[in-house]
């Protein structure tokens, strides 16, 4: 049995009508459908829409049946509607268009399988099984291609496509790639041809809401007689929202990145996660959210995206009533509660030694790594909160927490974002010891970021202020830190002393983790000043001391160093000896990019020791460690170093 019903659905001005009508003329076209098309439109989302009653008058009409012979009750005029397709021999097609409830169409579908019938509607129909085709927003490319293709159909001459490419570009962005969104684009540059594409993107940008400039933009109607707006699209499709799914919406048009996981929603609307998976599902059946499903399928790892209208949308609501402000705003003190606290237990994962209390949550650093991922923009996002005095102080701890996780990933731009704002925040809340923080944090992100200068002056900023709190400690880590961007710089004497006090704090406190960290960077300095005796000394001292406190990485990184300066010394396999110790814990602790550093110091010592089958090896085998750990220059070196040795 042929199947009779198809259903088109996606967000209102994503283009359901425009491509059930080409689909339509097409297979016309093809003699599928020789008797023709009915089509009507059912005016789902208008103040009134059309009735199944009043619809059935109207296919009755197109039929043939007027005045005289129309029966005189609606269930007699459905029976004489379905005796007419009945007794079409020539298979027709019904496209039901724009409808918002089964009630317009059910009574509408044939009493016989003859016929087929195509729905478009902005909710997925489970009123009875249909094969639904749903409809997603533009790719990039097709945006671009559609608003070219409109100013050229109106004027061949029409070159600024071609000279603005990466206005039209982000012009398509703007708009969401919503066709609607580029058609209403489109007529307003046909207007303004004298004006550059950018113009628009720039008073789309300095509004903040491509709805508003679009719509006080628009003119004229559709190839359907519809109005070219934005807005009522947008506000139809909200006000049939019931209370609940309504509130839901406008909550996460707060949240903060472009993809959110269900539990941060929980925790953003103040409910349970079962409660709010449902209704999340309910707006994803509606278009105005999309699933967008976890590597593990399970429903707390599934992630919510809006469109990027929605979004603008429902936080114009939002911002439009005092009382949904200030639900707004305990919502997102939920949430970035909800950050702080699993972004912290993430944080204790990757910091944890032998001995400490077990994080709760993530039960190895692969977990907390996974969620820190998956979460990542979310939880910059929310930091840049604090630059909102209600919100700063907790973004500040959220910052705190991301420190570590941002260096093992080495995104060093993300780092100092995150510690510019925390370091804002801190001065918002009058909080110097916090502020320290964010400059010590600001300090080590900009000499990863090859901006030692700047480096150095953020962390005297940090040792200053953690000195005039009174704590010791952390002024001992600011001092080793400072010390490693004046070696940077080459000022590696002012380097080696504040290395030296370093480690005295450090071991006055009894840290031996601190003071292993000094030490270790003491020896890097030292070796930088030709004193390679004692750097090995102070990489041998940093190596027990890490092993001495459970540091399994901190050790990998002594036995690096250590095995640059045995080699300084000519102490080839002991330096091999050292490397390979390195590779084998940055292996158990995933760490790609200390894996790449190991093996590249391998292939050197390996080639120094006239051995280009193993150097070669192990370039090859760096190359691919850089490039999991997102280092492509050194990833590049490394393949190019390995071509220039024999196989």
């Amino acid at each position: 049995m042929p199947l009779l019903i198809f259903a088109v659905t996606g967000m209102g001005g994503v283009g359901k009508t425009a491509l059930a009508v080409e689909a339509a003329h097409r297979a016309r076209a093809r003699g599928w459908f020789p008797g023709g098309t009915l089509f009507v439109d059912l005016r789902g989302y208008d103040e009134a829409p059309v009735t199944a009653d009043q619809a059935v008058l109207s296919l009755l009409d197109a039929l043939g049946a007027r005045d005289g012979d129309l029966p005189p009750t609606a269930d007699r005029q459905y029976d004489a509607y379905r005796a007419l397709l009945a007794e079409r021999r020539d298979r027709m097609l019904l496209i039901l268009d724009n409808a918002s409830d089964p009630a317009q169409y059910l009574p509408l579908l044939p009493g016989t399988d003859h016929h087929q019938v195509l729905i478009t509607s902005r909710d997925r129909p489970d009123s009875l099984p249909v094969r639904l085709i749903d409809l997603e927003t533009l790719a990039p490319e097709e945006s671009v291609a559609l608003v070219t293709r409109a100013l050229h159909d109106t004027d061949e001459r029409d070159d600024r496509p071609a000279r603005e490419p990466e206005a039209l570009r982000e012009l398509a962005g703007l708009c969401g790639h919503l066709p609607l969104a580029l058609q209403i684009a489109a007529g307003m540059l046909r207007r303004r041809r004298h004006r550059d594409i950018s113009s628009l993107v720039t008073e789309i940008r300095e509004a903040g809401d491509a709805t508003t400039v679009l719509d006080h933009g628009s003119s004229g109607t559709d190839l359907y007689g519809r109005s070219l707006v934005l807005r009522p699209v947008l506000e139809t499709s909200y006000r049939r929202l019931p209370p609940g799914h309504a509130r839901l919406l406008r909550l996460l048009c707060l949240a903060p990145g472009t993809e959110t996981g269900t539990d941060a929603i929980a925790a953003l609307a103040g409910l349970g996660t079962d409660s709010v998976l449902s209704l999340l599902e309910d707006l994803a059946a509606r278009h105005l959210v999309t699933p967008v499903r976890g590597g593990d399928g399970a429903a707390s790892t599934m992630r919510w995206r809006l469109h990027d209208l929605v979004r603008v949308f429902g936080a114009g609501v939002v911002a439009g009533d005092a009382e949904s402000r200030e639900e707004g705003e305990a919502a997102r003190e939920r949430v970035l509660r909800f950050y702080r606290r699993w972004a912290d237990a993430a944080d204790d994962r990757l910091r944890w030694l032998p001995g400490r209390a077990e994080p709760e949550r993530f039960g190895d650093r692969g977990q907390a790594l996974a969620w820190l991922d998956a979460e990542r923009a979310s939880l910059i996002a929310a930091v840049a909160w604090g630059r909102e005095r209600r919100f700063a102080g907790m973004a500040v701890r959220l910052a705190q927490c991301l420190g570590e996780y941002l260096d093992w990933r080495r995104y060093f731009d993300d780092c100092i974002a995150v510690a510019e704002t925390a370091r804002e925040a801190a001065r918002l809340v009058g909080d110097r010891r916090d502020e320290a923080i964010a400059w010590d944090h600001l300090g080590t992100a900009l000499v990863a970021a090859g901006r030692a200068s700047e480096a150095v002056d953020a962390l005297r900023r940090a040792r200053h202020l953690f000195r005039a709190a009174g704590d010791r400690h952390s002024e001992a880590l600011a001092k080793d830190h400072l010390g490693i961007a004046l070696a940077a710089t080459g000022r590696t004497e002012e380097a080696i002393d504040a290395h030296h006090r370093a480690r005295h704090l450090f071991q006055a406190a009894g840290d031996r983790h601190g003071e292993a960290m000094a030490w270790d960077h003491l020896g890097l300095a030292l070796e930088a000043t030709g004193r390679v005796e004692e750097a090995i000394d102070a990489h041998s001292r940093a190596r027990d001391l890490y092993r001495a406190a459970g540091d399994r990485h901190g050790e990998a990184f002594a036995w690096n160093n250590l095995g640059i300066a045995l080699e300084a010394t000519g102490r080839q396999e002991e330096a091999i000896e050292a490397y390979y110790n390195e590779l084998e814990i940055c292996r158990e602790f995933e760490d790609s990019y200390g894996e790449g550093q190991a093996l590249d110091n391998l292939a050197l010592a390996h080639e120094n020791a006239h051995r280009p089958a193993e150097a070669r090896a192990a370039w090859l085998q760096a190359a691919d460690a850089y490039t999991r750990a997102n280092a492509p220059t050194e990833s590049a070196e490394a393949r190019a170093r390995a071509a220039e040795l024999p196989d």
